[in-house]
């Protein structure tokens, strides 16, 4: 154990040896650092890319952030663990079920239900996983050279005030997994030499200063996964020589300005998962050689300006997932040796420069969004890379995706173009149908346009998006942007809604006359235009409430939400996806299983009659295959929306393939739907196509002939032009 401190101990020296990198770090250009000691500078993206760019491998040296104290634990916690026996045993007396090597014995899972008689001789006694469910007064008051007791996995509920009497050389207690609620004052009065104390998941509720009395020379207090609420005050008032404390996943609510007052010796400070909503200015004033504190996954929603101000030696400092409202300009100031910051799934609307650039030794720094990057321009490895949509260069990282929105967008914008064109020159007997048509291809087309905006400003932004990300971001283009996709999507939407409804009336009630007329398709129409522009600009209306809707991401969709977005902007943007949408896409699906029963089970009469459905029941498998690829495009983003209902992860790439590529497919196919595979469509062109076709031929030939005329006098031109206009006739009239 002396080599385990002094192991502990050289590690502590090492990791707080000041390195002042900030002469080299300035001679990079901002996104850029040095290859060591050298005067050669390279990008981020060239960090750990498996390549010695630098030549000396600096480049490709410190991959992994092993700031603070995470490959200690591993390596001093799993020994704890994995105790290396010897093969020869030295007890005279211990269980018929036990395994033991020298001195230490393993008695795991071996159905014990009270601490068994064992040689006093014993060092090392492992009881895990047994059904131990009390520990009496005096019970290892004979095992007085005991080192290391594992009691973990057992169910304890009782512990007398007096159980680990007589244990004076004991330095490795654990009594994790158990069922312990309550720990009397004193209970480890006795435990002087005790240096690794392990409560995790106990569902213990409260502990006071007296319970580690006597504890002088403890080193390490776990208590993961219980359920305190408070903290007492001079949490470390007994414990002088406490260097590490995981207080992980627990309940506690409330820090004091004297909660860790005599926590002198404290290098590691571990409080994730608990409801902490505030910190006091001087919480952590005493914490003078600090290493790593973790404070992620809380409530915290602000912090003062001077909270880390004595935290001199800090390595490591995690503030994520917090709902923090606001940073302020000189939080990290004091920050020195900082070398790793995690700020994840925190929004920073004061984002600048200054805030991040004392922090000079700083190589690791996390962000919820990659464009943050480009205030922290001269840390090594910033994170994330993407946001799975842009990159820290491109507003469109992937390839795939840049390429396919000018695709897309392409055959999107023209496709309906071309489709109200045709429908606009081909008369139709239903003017009404024809007219929703149009209408519907001017939703769709608006997505084209989008699309086109998209790329053009990928295109603007290319290799230089970090610059320009947030201001890009928060423009006016990007509202419109994500304004007319909305409009695009809902209008579209909505209309196939209407015509299926309209479908449905003519199939599955024949003979009424309910059918909406020239002037109330028309009221129709408009009012369907009227509503997707109300959804479309609602968000404009009060931007403290819905905040920035269509600025989340550099498409300027607002599909996605997270638990830092605005109160409006999540509950509107639910109210869409699984309110509007949800529910026209149910009606869909809702109106065609009923027409197709209604098919099934009608006796038509006359054959009449039977035309007239037949015609209607092909217009409805049609449509019945325009719903289905528009449901192959909605379905994806209700489950998005339905997942991050849950609070389920969303991978970021997932989300971009469905802004990008899933909705505007759909606006892309429906030309070819429920136009250019008609077969009025075809019986309507092949005409026009044929005469169009002859003109072009006769236009031809005409040049032709008129080409070997030999100009020799009147009379000559005369007979010459009458022969070859007379034969020209001949052969069209042939070719006809």
């Amino acid at each position: 154990m002396l080599l385990l401190l002094h192991f502990i101990i050289l590690i502590n020296v090492k990791d707080f040896v000041l390195n002042d990198n900030s002469t080299m770090t300035s001679l990079c250009q901002k996104g850029y650092f040095p290859c060591g000691n050298l005067t050669k500078c390279l990008p981020r993206a060239f960090h750990c890319d498996g390549v010695d760019d630098c030549g000396n491998r600096a480049d490709e040296e410190n991959c992994g952030d092993t700031s603070g104290w995470a490959t200690i634990f591993g390596t001093v916690h799993g020994n704890a663990n994995n105790v290396a026996l010897t093969q020869e045993c030295f007890l005279s007396q211990y269980p018929q079920h036990c395994d033991c090597k020298e001195t230490e014995l393993e008695c795991t899972n071996a159905g014990i239900k009270s601490v068994p008689e064992i040689s006093s001789n014993v060092t090392l006694l492992s009881l895990k996983k047994n059904k131990i469910h009390s520990l009496p007064d005096k019970v290892f008051f004979n095992y007085s050279e005991l080192k290391q007791l594992f009691l973990q996995h057992n169910c304890i509920r009782h512990i007398s005030l007096k159980a680990f009497f007589g244990l004076h050389k004991l330095q490795i207690l654990y009594l994790n997994h158990n069922c312990i609620t309550t720990l009397r004052p004193g209970v480890f009065q006795e435990l002087h030499h005790l240096i690794w104390l392990i409560l995790d998941d106990n569902p213990i509720t409260i502990i006071s200063q007296q319970l580690f009395t006597g504890l002088r020379s403890l080193f390490f207090l776990s208590m993961v996964n219980n359920y305190l609420e408070t903290l007492p005050n001079q949490m470390c008032a007994q414990m002088p020589q406490l260097n590490w404390m995981d207080l992980e996943g627990n309940s506690i609510k409330h820090l004091t300005n004297s909660t860790f007052l005599s926590c002198n010796s404290l290098t590691v400070l571990f409080l994730p998962r608990n409801q902490i909503d505030f910190v006091p200015d001087k919480t952590f004033s005493s914490l003078k050689i600090l290493g790593e504190l973790d404070l992620s996954s809380n409530k915290i929603t602000e912090l003062p300006p001077h909270s880390f101000k004595d935290l001199k030696l800090l390595q490591k400092l995690n503030l994520s997932s917090n709902p923090l409202l606001y940073l302020h300009k000189n939080q990290f100031e004091s920050l020195k040796q900082l070398q790793s910051l995690d700020l994840e799934r925190i929004e920073i609307p004061n984002i600048n420069t200054r805030m991040f650039l004392p922090m000079r030794n700083l190589s690791y720094i996390y962000f919820k969004n990659f464009r943050y990057c480009s205030y922290a321009p001269h840390v090594r490895v910033c994170m994330p890379l993407t946001d799975g949509i842009s990159s820290f260069e491109d507003l469109l990282a992937n390839s795939i995706l840049r390429i396919f929105v000018w695709v897309i967008a392409f055959i999107t914008f023209f496709g309906n173009l071309f489709v109200i064109g045709m429908r606009s020159f081909i008369k139709s007997e239903n003017t009404t149908h024809a007219l929703s048509i149009k209408i519907l291809c001017c939703a769709d087309g608006l997505m084209g346009v989008y699309l086109f905006f998209i790329g053009v400003f990928d295109m603007k932004y290319r290799g230089q998006y970090q610059k320009y990300a947030l201001l890009w971001m928060e423009s006016l283009p990007c509202r419109i942007m994500g304004s007319l996709a909305m409009l695009s999507s809902e209008v579209s939407i909505l209309l196939l809604t209407y015509l299926t409804l309209e479908k449905f009336l003519v199939i599955v009630f024949p003979f009424s006359n309910i059918r909406p007329g020239k002037r109330q398709t028309l009221a129709i129409l408009i009012g369907i235009w009227i509503v997707g522009f109300l959804i479309a600009t609602i968000p404009f209306w009060n931007e403290d409430y819905f905040g920035n809707f269509y600025g989340k991401n550099g498409v300027c969709f607002p599909l996605y939400y997270d638990q830092t977005e605005d109160i409006g902007s999540k509950g509107y943007s639910l109210g869409i996806f699984l309110g509007v949408n949800l529910l026209a896409f149910l009606i869909i699906v809702f109106a065609y299983i009923t027409m197709f029963c209604s098919i099934q089970k009608t006796a038509l009469q006359t054959s009449e009659v039977k035309n007239h459905i037949g015609r209607e029941v092909a217009v409805a498998n049609r449509f019945f295959f325009i719903v289905f690829s528009d449901a192959l495009c909605w379905i994806p983003v209700f489950v998005i929306k339905i997942l991050s209902l849950f609070r389920v992860e969303i991978p970021s790439t997932i989300t971009s393939w469905v802004v990008v590529f899933f909705l505007p497919v759909n606006s892309a196919l429906n030309p070819i739907l429920y136009t250019l595979t008609t077969s009025f469509f075809k019986d309507k062109l092949k005409p026009l196509l044929r005469k169009h076709w002859r003109k072009s031929i006769f236009k031809t030939k005409k040049k032709r002939f008129s080409a070997s005329i030999v100009w020799s006098d009147d009379s000559s031109l005369k007979l010459g032009v009458l022969h070859r206009i007379t034969l020209g006739n001949n052969i069209v009239k042939s070719i006809s």
